[in-house]
C-alpha cells in the first residue's frame, strides 16, 4: 500500500490532535447522563462512552483518510492505534456523544431515531483549518439503541469502510472511513433473517465529514403525524430549531448572506440544500449506485452520501434495479432515487417551514429536476466523450440505457467498451461486436430475472391499479397499494419482467443474438453521428485524445461489486485481511486495470439485494 510522505510541521499524533467540538458548545446537549433507551427531549446530543472491546485489531485503513487529520504513517502502526479507533481507549480532547435526530422510513414519521450504534467523538481542525467531524460506528449502547446492542458486525463494517472509500475516488460526494478494527467480542446475528442466528465478531468503523447533520435531525421539532400519531421529541423547541439553523448556517454554510433572523437566508440555505442533494442523484445515477435506505435519517445536510447499508452497485443494466432485500415494495430503486431525493428534500423543508414561508420553500424545490437534468446530462457526457453540449443529448442518453436494458449489458463495462474503439474510424461490425460482449444469452437472462410477485399476482395487482387510475377524484400519483406497502412502480417492473420472461422463453440463441445486435448497431450510429458533428465543428486535431482523456477519467473500470465484496468479507471473517486491504488499493485507482482480471468483472445472477445489521 502506498502511502503519502508527510512534512514535518504537519505531524500529529493520537494524543495531541486539534479539538474543537463546535457541536457541543453552539447546540443543546441532554441534561441526563443516563445511558439508557429514553426519549431525549429538548437537546440535539446526550453524551455516553464507548463500550470497549476486547483483543482490537485493525483489519484496514485508510492511509489518504487520516492524512485529512494530519496522522503519518508512524501513527497509525503503533500498537494503540486500534485501541483508539475503536472506542476501548479514549482519545485526548474527545468528547464522545450521540446525535437524536427523527426519520421518515419507507415514507412514514418513525419519531426518534438517533445514534443507536454510532456516536459523536469529536471534531478536528487540521493544519490548513478544515474540520473534520469524527464518529465511531458500532462502539456501543446509547439512549437510542432501543432494544439493540449498539454494536455492528464485520460483514456490514467492511462494506461500508470499502464503499466510503470507493465512492470518493469515484468522484462522487460522501462521507470517508479511516479505520476498520475488529474484536475477539462477538454478537448474536440472524444474517438471512431465517432463525439461523450466528455469532459474529464485534467491528468499529471510524468515520470523518464535516458533519453528520442530517435531514432527520430537524425533524426532531415535527409535530404529531397524522399517519403514525408520532411526533418528534422536542416537538414546539422552535428555540432549538433556530440554534440548529444558524449552527448549520454559520458552519457548513457560511456563503450565504444574512442571519437566520432573515427568511431570505434560511430560503437560500435551503436552495443550497436542495441543489447539492439533486447533484448528488445525479452523481448516483451515473454510476450506477443504489443506496437502497433513503429515508430522511440517512440524508445529509451537504449533499454527502452518507450510512452506507445494504447499497448495490448495479451490474445488468435495469432501471428498477432494488438494492435492499427489505424494499419489497421497490420504493428505493435505482430509477426511484431521484425523486425519493426530492421528496426527503420536501420534508426537510416542511421543518424550516416552522420559521419561514412554506410557499418560498416550495417554490425553491420547483427547481429540482432542472439542477438535476444539468448535472446528470453534464456527467453522462462526459461519460460518453462528449466535449460540448448538444440539443438532442437527452435523447441520445436514454436510448443508450434502453439500448442496454434490452441487451441486459452490464452498467459498467458498457462505457468501458465504448470507450474502446475510436467512432471516427468507426468499424460498425467490430464495435457491434465488441457490444454483444456485454450482452447476456438467453440463459443468463433468464437466470436474473426474479419477479417478486407471481404473474398472477401482477395481474389482480394491475387490475387494482387500473380501476383507481380510471375512478374519479383520485390525484395523479396516488398510489392504491400504499396501505400494503407496495409501490405501483415495482408491480408495472414485475409485469414488465413476466413479458420478458415469455418472449425470451420462446426466443432461441439466433434470435436473441440478432435482437441485440440490430439495437446496438442502431445506437451505435447515432452516438458516431453526433460525435462526427461535434469533431466537425471544434476543428480540433487533437479531438480524439482530448475525448479519449475524458472517457478514462469518467469510466472506472472497478466497482465494489458485491461478489468482490463478499469474497474480501469471507476471507476477514477467517482471519485474513489481505483482500480487504488489496480492494482499498484498487478502489482508491478505480479508473485504472487492476491486475486481478475478476476485479472488473459482473456476476450473472447477483441481483444486488442484501440485508445488513
Amino acid at each position: 500500500m502506498r502511502y503519502g510522505r508527510l512534512r514535518d510541521m504537519s505531524m500529529k499524533t493520537l494524543e495531541t490532535l486539534t479539538f474543537d467540538n463546535a457541536a457541543l458548545r453552539d447546540l443543546p446537549v441532554d441534561t441526563s447522563s443516563q445511558n439508557v433507551p429514553r426519549q431525549v427531549k429538548n437537546a440535539c446530543f446526550s453524551r455516553v462512552d464507548p463500550t470497549p472491546l476486547s483483543s482490537p485489531k485493525t483489519v484496514v485503513y485508510s492511509s489518504s483518510a487520516m492524512r485529512l487529520l494530519n496522522l503519518p504513517q508512524s501513527e497509525l502502526d503503533r500498537k494503540e492505534f486500534p485501541s483508539y479507533l475503536c472506542g476501548s481507549k479514549l482519545i485526548p480532547g474527545a468528547e464522545y456523544a450521540a446525535h437524536c435526530y427523527c426519520g421518515h422510513q419507507f415514507g412514514y414519521f418513525s419519531g426518534q431515531l438517533g445514534d443507536g450504534a454510532t456516536m459523536y467523538v469529536g471534531e478536528v481542525v487540521n493544519n490548513e483549518l478544515e474540520r473534520w467531524e469524527i464518529q465511531f460506528k458500532g462502539a456501543g449502547k446509547t439512549p437510542f439503541s432501543r432494544t439493540a446492542d449498539g454494536r455492528k458486525v464485520l460483514r456490514s463494517s467492511l462494506r461500508e469502510f470499502l464503499c466510503s472509500e470507493a465512492m470518493f475516488h469515484l468522484g462522487v460526494p460522501t462521507t470517508r472511513a479511516v479505520s476498520c478494527v475488529v474484536s475477539t467480542d462477538t454478537v448474536v446475528r440472524d444474517v438471512l433473517y431465517d432463525g439461523h442466528p450466528i455469532n459474529e465478531k464485534c467491528t468499529v468503523i471510524l468515520r470523518i465529514a464535516p458533519t453528520f447533520i442530517r435531514f432527520g435531525s430537524f425533524e426532531i421539532f415535527k409535530s404529531i403525524d397524522r399517519l403514525t400519531g408520532r411526533h418528534g421529541p422536542s416537538v414546539g423547541k422552535t428555540d432549538i430549531l433556530k440554534q440548529l439553523l444558524r449552527y448549520t448556517k454559520t458552519r457548513f454554510y457560511p456563503d450565504v448572506a444574512g442571519d437566520v433572523e432573515e427568511e431570505d437566508t434560511v430560503v437560500a440555505m435551503y436552495r443550497e440544500i436542495m441543489e447539492r442533494t439533486a447533484r448528488l442523484a445525479a452523481h448516483w445515477q451515473t454510476v450506477g449506485f443504489c443506496h437502497g435506505v433513503l429515508n430522511t435519517d440517512n440524508m445529509s445536510i451537504l449533499g454527502l452520501t452518507i450510512d452506507y447499508g445494504p447499497y448495490g452497485f448495479m451490474e445488468t443494466f435495469d432501471p428498477g434495479f432494488i438494492c435492499n432485500g427489505s424494499d419489497k415494495g421497490g420504493r428505493y430503486s435505482y430509477e426511484a432515487q431521484p425523486a425519493i431525493c426530492k421528496w426527503n428534500v420536501k420534508k426537510l423543508g416542511e421543518m424550516f417551514a416552522l420559521e419561514v414561508s412554506q410557499e418560498k420553500l416550495d417554490q425553491v424545490l420547483q427547481s429540482w429536476e432542472q439542477v438535476f437534468e444539468i448535472e446528470y446530462n453534464k456527467l453522462m457526457r462526459r461519460k460518453l466523450g462528449l466535449l460540448t453540449e448538444g440539443s438532442d443529448d437527452a435523447e441520445l442518453i436514454s436510448k443508450l440505457f434502453a439500448t442496454m436494458r434490452e441487451t441486459h449489458s452490464d452498467f459498467t463495462t458498457t462505457f468501458l467498451l465504448l470507450q474502446s474503439f475510436d467512432l471516427l474510424d468507426f468499424k460498425s461490425d467490430e464495435a457491434v461486436n465488441q457490444m454483444l460482449t456485454n450482452c447476456l444469452s438467453i440463459e443468463e437472462v433468464t437466470k436474473t430475472l426474479k419477479p417478486t410477485y407471481s404473474k398472477a399476482d401482477c395481474a389482480a395487482l394491475l387490475q387494482i391499479i387500473n380501476q383507481f387510475s380510471l375512478a374519479s377524484g383520485n390525484e395523479a400519483g396516488f398510489n392504491p397499494l400504499a396501505r400494503y406497502g407496495i409501490e405501483v412502480d415495482s408491480v408495472l417492473r414485475d409485469h414488465q419482467i413476466h413479458q420478458d420472461l415469455e418472449s425470451f422463453g420462446k426466443m432461441t440463441a439466433d434470435d436473441r443474438d440478432k435482437q441485440c445486435r440490430e439495437k446496438w448497431r442502431d445506437w451505435l450510429q447515432l452516438y458516431k453521428d453526433r460525435v462526427q458533428v461535434e469533431c466537425d465543428k471544434t476543428n480540433d486535431p487533437n479531438y480524439r485524445q482530448t475525448r479519449i482523456d475524458l472517457q478514462r477519467k469518467s469510466n472506472p473500470v472497478v466497482v465494489p461489486r458485491n461478489h468482490i465484496l463478499q469474497r474480501a468479507i469471507d476471507r476477514a471473517e477467517l482471519g485474513d485481511y489481505s483482500l480487504a486491504r488489496r480492494l482499498l488499493e484498487v478502489f482508491e485507482q478505480p479508473f485504472e486495470k487492476p491486475a486481478e482480471q475478476w476485479l472488473a468483472e459482473r456476476d450473472v445472477g447477483d441481483k444486488g439485494a442484501c440485508t445488513v445489521t
